[in-house]
C-alpha cells in the first residue's frame, strides 16, 4: 500500500499540471469593431447609417448583431456588448481569452489602437 502512495500523488500532480498546462492565457488582439451581420466591416450592401459607425451600431440595436473584432482574417464575437458601442468602425486592442471552439474573446479591455 506504501508504494502506491507516491504513484497516486505523481499521478495526482501530473493530472493538475495538464490542467494548469490546458488553461486558456490572455492574449492582445488587433482590429475594427463591427457587427456579426457585417463582420468583415463592409456596411456598403447595408445602407443603415450615413457611416460605417452607424450602421455597425443600426445592425446592434435594430436587428440583432454582435458586436464582433475583425482582425483582417477572422471576426471573433466579444463577451462584452457595450464597451464595443464607442469603439464601433475603429481601431482597438482587446485583451482577453479566446475561446477557439466559439470564437469569441472574453473580453477584459478594450481601448484604442495606436
Amino acid at each position: 500500500m506504501k508504494r502506491f502512495v507516491p504513484v497516486l500523488s505523481g499521478i495526482a500532480c501530473l493530472l493538475i499540471l495538464t490542467a494548469l498546462g490546458s488553461a486558456q492565457k490572455k492574449q492582445t488582439f488587433t482590429g475594427v469593431i463591427t457587427d456579426s451581420m457585417c463582420p468583415t466591416g463592409d456596411h456598403s450592401h447595408m445602407k443603415m447609417g450615413p457611416n460605417d459607425a452607424e450602421c455597425t451600431k443600426a445592425c446592434i440595436q435594430e436587428h440583432g448583431a454582435q458586436y464582433v473584432l475583425y482582425d483582417g482574417k477572422s471576426a471573433y464575437t466579444l463577451s462584452d456588448q457595450q464597451t464595443p458601442e464607442k469603439f464601433a468602425a475603429r481601431r482597438v486592442t482587446v485583451v482577453g481569452t479566446l475561446n477557439a471552439k466559439t470564437s469569441t474573446i472574453q473580453v477584459e479591455s478594450i481601448t484604442a489602437a495606436k
